[in-house]
């Protein structure tokens, strides 16, 4: 594990910060290395406001979609709102078919089956909206690249409407509308958001024609938080703003299904972190081991007793993905170590049996192990079909790209990706990625780090701090959870590992004269050595808080020590 301190930000700025806001150094830091450079930002950045959110209308093709949803409606024609099966693809088919629904009711949904459709648009879907008398088809959250699949629905006069966040190939689909901030010719002033939160800027357009203001669609922000969380998109902008006023529906009136889910697991007030942990894997495993369906009917359903009924059901998916996942990463980890394949670049894995819904989450537990992009394939049908996952910095869509020769279709972005391919093209496939991997990785890849923002002295850590510092939330990426170093601290005696195997570690430190706080390190175990006897240790960590019977007190969450 190699530490990295940020670069020192302009000292200047940070200078010129530290008096505008009246705070210490090292916090003003924190926020230049996050963009912000002015009060103005920082008053963004600390009150996120629905005022902040863009007109929709921004985004090229907004009125062309707007135009023929109310067209559809006038001529009570049948809307079928279509989403991939996880959950950025699932939140938004239940927000967008949901608002729908409040004034008109020819809408239907359709998530694609995993196995038998795979990814994205299927013209199983469209010949469904066919034999159905559909002649709309909203997607969302992919389409993208379905230059076939609008084509030959076009020949059956069914149009679609396209929302997606993935980036576009060469050619656009011929759809009525693509609403895609990452196209090259839309001038949208933010492109980050995720496949929910563009169905949230299309029912923003629709409701801004039919006199609604944006507190009419507060209701619909728990979907957009749970996306945004589960689809790991820059916590920067328009997705801070979302996810933020989102988080507050979730604890304080959320949707019946989301509610059903948070009774499930007992917890008060959820953060960003508990909806990547608790709310997300749930939707998801509906769509991994039975069908995306039962998450779009548990987050569009409105009787509690009815959604409690499919969150039990959601459950026990959820505990079933678990164990397949916990038997595939050993079988997976097993071949490694059988083809010799320990000192490798990647982590190319395939086993017919492995089960197609969670050999996305095995490939992120490869990478605990071995820190390189990872490949899991199983078999779907006659081709081999896998997902892939990076490490940071290393653009794990351009590698595929570059192998692509030997792939039948592939896509995704930087960190994740799925392919299939020929089984004959298999081992071809593995040399190549390899190959292009060894050659394009710069070697430091290879080692996890941890970025570290500041190093501070325990002193520093006051109860001002822990409030400021609250404000930073909701973290992800481009606003992670600062990580502060602090040197020369002991354990002050109290120190233990923890776990069935010891593999945790609780500590209890202190820095020159300063007062104990108590401390956690999971999977930190092998590391009590350096903590006995009174040894000095440098720490890296997160300012956090333990909740433990009614009562919140201040504790570190070790990352690392040395």
């Amino acid at each position: 594990m190699r530490w990295t301190l940020k670069p020192k930000p302009s000292e200047d700025t940070v200078q010129h910060l530290t008096k505008v806001l009246n705070v210490e150094d090292f916090v003003a830091t924190l926020l230049v290395q996050r963009g912000i450079e002015s009060f103005e930002d920082a008053k963004r950045f600390f009150r996120p406001s629905l005022d902040d959110l863009h007109d929709p209308y921004l985004m090229k093709d907004m009125e062309k979609a707007v135009e023929r949803i109310e067209k559809a409606i006038a001529n009570q024609e049948n809307i079928l709102v279509f989403g991939d099966y996880d959950v950025d693809g699932t939140t938004a088919v239940s927000l967008v078919s949901s608002y729908l629904r409040t004034y008109y009711s020819n809408v239907a949904t359709y998530i694609p089956d995993r196995y038998d459709e795979g990814y994205g648009i299927s013209f199983k879907g469209i010949d469904f909206a066919d034999d159905n008398e559909f002649s709309l088809i909203i997607a969302l959250d992919c389409g993208i690249k379905s230059i076939d699949h609008v084509a030959y629905a076009k020949e059956r006069n069914i149009d679609f409407i396209i929302c997606d966040h993935h980036r576009p190939g060469q050619f656009l689909p011929e759809a009525v509308a693509v609403l895609d901030p990452k196209r090259d010719d839309c001038n949208y002033p933010y492109d980050e958001l995720c496949g929910c939160g563009i169905g949230f800027k299309l029912i923003q357009a629709l409701g801004q024609n039919r006199n609604q203001t944006i507190d009419d669609l507060i209701p619909y922000l728990d979907l957009v938080a749970a996306a945004i969380a589960a689809d790991i998109v820059p916590m920067t902008g328009e997705n801070r703003v979302l996810a933020y006023f989102g988080l507050q529906v979730i604890n304080s009136e959320p949707r019946p299904g989301i509610k059903a889910l948070i009774h499930q697991v007992k917890k008060q007030t959820l953060d960003i972190t508990d909806v990547v942990f608790i709310i997300a894997p749930r939707i998801n495993a509906a769509g991994r081991i039975k069908h995306g369906n039962h998450a779009v009917e548990l987050l569009t359903e409105f009787d509690f007793e009815q959604a409690q009924q499919f969150a039990s059901e959601i459950e026990k998916y959820n505990s079933d993905r678990k164990e397949l996942d916990k038997q595939i990463t050993k079988e997976a980890l097993s071949q490694i170590e059988d083809n010799q394949e320990k000192e490798r670049f990647t982590s190319v894995v395939f086993q017919e049996d492995w089960h197609k819904g969670v050999i996305g989450i095995v490939a992120s537990r490869l990478i605990e192990t071995y820190y390189r992009p990872t490949l899991v394939f199983t078999k779907s049908g006659d081709k081999y079909a896998a997902s892939a996952r990076s490490v940071k910095g290393f653009d794990v869509y351009n590698a595929l790209e570059a192998c692509s020769e030997h792939l039948e279709q592939f896509g995704g972005h930087m960190y994740a990706a799925g392919m299939t391919l020929k089984e004959e093209n298999y081992q071809r496939f593995k040399d190549a990625f390899e190959k292009e991997v060894e050659k394009t990785i710069h070697p430091d890849m290879l080692t996890p780090e941890i970025s570290v923002d500041a190093q501070i002295n325990f002193a520093d850590i006051t109860p001002k701090l822990t409030r400021i510092l609250k404000q930073f939330e909701p973290f992800g990426p481009q606003n992670m959870t600062p990580i502060f170093l602090t040197k020369n601290v002991k354990d002050t005696g109290y120190g233990k590992p923890m776990g069935q195997e010891e593999e945790h570690l609780r500590l209890f430190v202190k820095q020159n004269n300063s007062e104990g706080i108590a401390a956690i390190g999971f999977g930190l175990g092998d590391k009590f050595d350096l903590t006995t006897n009174q040894k000095t240790f440098d720490a890296v960590y997160c300012i956090d808080e333990n909740e433990w019977n009614g009562k919140v007190s201040l504790q570190l969450r070790l990352r690392d020590i040395k």
